[in-house]
This record gives structure tokens, sequence and C-alpha cells, in this order.
């Protein structure tokens, strides 16, 4: 039981941190580019809207650090076992994130200070630096994770780790994949929630120049990134093929060990049954998808011993959330770009309100590819070399501090929700001549 709150706990920290981690990566650089708009056009209302954004930057840069120290601890103090083994491995990416981290916060600080007495092309280099530290910043953590997923950089003798390489171990077979499906996740997340924002309040004054600012610029930063993204998810999906077979399995419902293996749209597992319901199955596309050849074998849970299977319902559902999230904002993304093309971008009511709907859409997926890859490497904690379960503290008691940091997490969310409001959304333009 102490097992399963150490991993309810460390989930919800890490839930409730990569919110702020991907917006403190993505909305410096809608920070950046409105500044660079204003430098370039002279227009007041794109200063007013980076000074707009850097205030939203720095509350939730500030909410970041505190979760992000937070989970610092929990590996600490959760999973000591994992620490002791891992430490001479992932020190050096961790090591990269505080130096990140440190470049983030002081040119955030110059940014935020340094409105009246830095040379305007001097702080917007500060901006730019702030998004720089927030890329690489989760770019290294992303590496350490990836680790787990796809060891490398050491041999074990008798138990005992040697020939400790850090920087093999920081460049693993999955990291490359990772690191680049996680930034385009983040850009792609808060461009459109971004957007989403200043899309509702354009069905309101479609001729308000500020929301139409904020709006086109959320765009150029989401809408890439999400046409990129089932890119990035594809190649991590070979990644996935070739080094963790029972993940795989287990996002695709896949029990029979077969060529030909199909791609399955929706579906619900039934692990005892051994047999995935209701899905749309596409012949030969996971065979195709994963290994380039529709009549490659693909392994199925089947040929996997039962204690070493993922929970598969969950992560089988979570992967369908994700991909159809993705889909449907790379289809947002084209649609966009067509618009954008012909001139009508803020004349479509429907893609306004289909933008207005989306807004917490990548989220959402974030959060499901979170769980895929999280859940979907269990029960390793280190892929085939610890198991989550002898990695856990001895200590006892768990349930009270994980009740405790839920409702930490539950009143912090409320406060910054309130202060985004107050700050921002709030003080707009807008609502001012109102």
């Amino acid at each position: 039981m102490d097992l399963l709150f150490a991993r309810w706990q460390m989930g919800l920290s890490l839930a409730f941190h990569i919110v702020f981690a991907v917006i403190g990566m993505a909305l410096p650089l809608m920070m950046a580019a409105a500044e660079a708009a204003w430098l370039r056009t002279g227009e007041a209302g794109y200063l007013d809207l980076a000074r707009r954004w850097s205030r939203g930057t720095a509350i939730l840069f500030a909410v970041g650090a505190v979760s992000g120290t937070v989970l610092s601890f929990e590996l600490g103090l959760l999973w000591p076992a994992f620490m002791e083994f891992a430490g001479p491995l992932i020190g050096m990416p961790f090591s990269l994130e505080g130096f990140a981290f440190f470049l983030e916060a002081i040119f955030l600080g110059l940014y935020l200070y340094g409105w009246e007495r830095l040379n305007p092309r001097t702080h917007l280099a500060a901006g730019i630096l702030v998004c720089l530290g927030g890329a690489f910043s989760g770019a290294f953590v992303v590496t350490a994770n990836a680790w787990m997923n796809t060891p490398a950089g050491f041999r074990l003798v008798e138990g005992a780790v040697v020939d400790v390489d850090p920087v093999a171990a920081m460049f693993s077979p999955a990291a490359a994949a990772q690191v680049v499906h996680m930034l385009l996740a983040a850009y792609a997340a808060v461009g459109v929630a971004v957007a989403g924002i200043h899309a509702r309040l354009l069905l309101r004054d479609r001729s308000n120049p500020f929301h139409r600012r904020a709006f086109a610029i959320a765009l150029a930063v989401g809408l890439p990134a999400a046409l990129l993204q089932p890119l990035s998810g594809d190649w991590s999906g070979r990644v996935v093929a070739r080094t963790q077979p029972a993940k795989l399995a287990a996002l695709e419902g896949q029990f029979a060990t077969e060529r030909y293996a199909p791609l399955r749209v929706g579906g619900i597992p039934d692990a005892d049954a051994r047999q995935t319901r209701y899905a749309i199955e596409i012949p030969g596309g996971l065979s195709l998808l994963a290994h380039g050849d529709p009549a490659a074998e693909v392994v199925g849970l089947n040929d996997i011993p039962r204690d070493l299977w993922p929970p598969v319902r969950a992560v089988h559902l979570s992967f369908q959330v994700m991909v159809g999230i993705g889909s449907w904002l790379a289809v947002l993304a084209i649609w966009g770009a067509l618009l954008w093309w012909r001139g009508r971008l803020f004349e479509s009511r429907l893609f306004l309100k289909a933008v207005c709907v989306s807004t917490a859409l990548g989220f959402v997926a974030l959060e499901a590819g979170w769980m895929v890859t999280e859940l979907g490497r269990q029960p390793w904690i280190i892929q085939g070399v610890m198991k989550t379960s002898a990695a856990v503290t001895p200590m006892p008691g768990l349930a009270a501090p994980f009740a405790l940091f839920t409702l930490i997490y539950i009143g912090l969310a409320a406060v910054v929700i309130a202060l985004i409001r107050r700050t921002i959304i709030e003080t707009s333009p807008a609502r001012r001549t109102a």
C-alpha cells in the first residue's frame, strides 16, 4: 500500500509540475515574439502584450520552481534506492538542468526589471535567453527520464555499477526522440491554450486589435508544433518498438505475437481474456508504423511474463487520448494555416469556436502522454534493471503526506488561477474599456 501511495504522490507532483514546466518553455517564446513585433512595427499593442505575458511568465515560473524543488526532494525521500543506483548516471543532466534553470531565472529578472534600463535590443536578447533557458531545462530533465526507459552508459557486475559513462547515459537511445516530442508538446499545448483564451474574447469582439495580435502570435507558436507532433510521435513509437516491446504491446492492446499486426483505433483491452474489444483495426498498420514493414512481427503481451506487464488498460486508453487529441490539433493547424493564407483567420467563427473548445486539450494530451511514458514502463523504475517496488522508501505511513500534498496542490492551483485572472485577463485592454 505504501508503494501505491508513493507512486500516487510522485504522479500527482509530476502532473502538477509539468503544467508549469511547459508554460515556462513556451510562454517566454510568445513574450519575446511580441516584443520583436513591437520593435519591428512600433505598435504599442505589441509592447502591452509582451509586458502582460512577461508578468504571467514570472508568476508561473515561480510556481514551477517551487513544484520542481518538491519533485527533487521526493526523488530522494520516496525513491532512495533508485537515487543511490542512478545518481552517478543521471547526475549530469540534472546538474545541467540546474544551470539552465539559473540561466532562465537570471535573464527573466533582467527582462522583468530592464524595460526602462536596457537597450531595447539587449532587452529582447534577454527574453530570447529566457526562452533558451526554459527549453534546455526541460530537455535535460527529459534526457534523465529517457535514461529510465532505455538505460545506457554503464555495466552491471555482480549487481554493482561499473564503467560509468554519464555522456552515454544522457544520450541514451530514447533521449533525442523524447526531447523533441516533449518540446513540441509544450509549444503546442501552451500555444493552443493561449490562442483559445483569446479566441473566446474574439468571439465577443472580432475587431479587438489586442486579442487579434495575441491570437496570431499564440497560433504561430502552437500550430506548427501541433503539425509536427505526429511525426515526432512516429519517431518515438519506433524507439519504443525497438527498446520496450511490453510498452508497445500495451499501447496498442496487442496480446498475440503476430505478423501484419493491426493498428487499433479505440478499443478496451481485457487483460484476463487477453483481447482488445470494440477497436477499429487497420491490418498491418502496427507492423508498418513500428518496424516500417507491414509483414514485420510484433511481440505481443502473451509472450511476456504476466508479472512484467504494464497496466494495459490504463496505458492503452491514455495512448488513445494522446493520439486522438494530437491528431485533432494537427487538423486544427492545417485549418488555421489555410485561413491565414486566405486572410480569413479572424473571420471564421467556426474556427474561433474550434480553437476555443481546444483550449485545454493540449494539456490533457500532455498529461496522458506522461501516463503512457511512466505507466508503460511499469513494473520497472529503470527498464529491465530495477523494479519500482525495489526502489521505494521503507518508511511507512505514506498516505498522510500524499493527502497533505494533494491539499497543498489544490490550494496552490486556486491561488495561481486567481493571480493569472487578476494580473493578465481582467486587466486586458478590452476589459479596461468595457
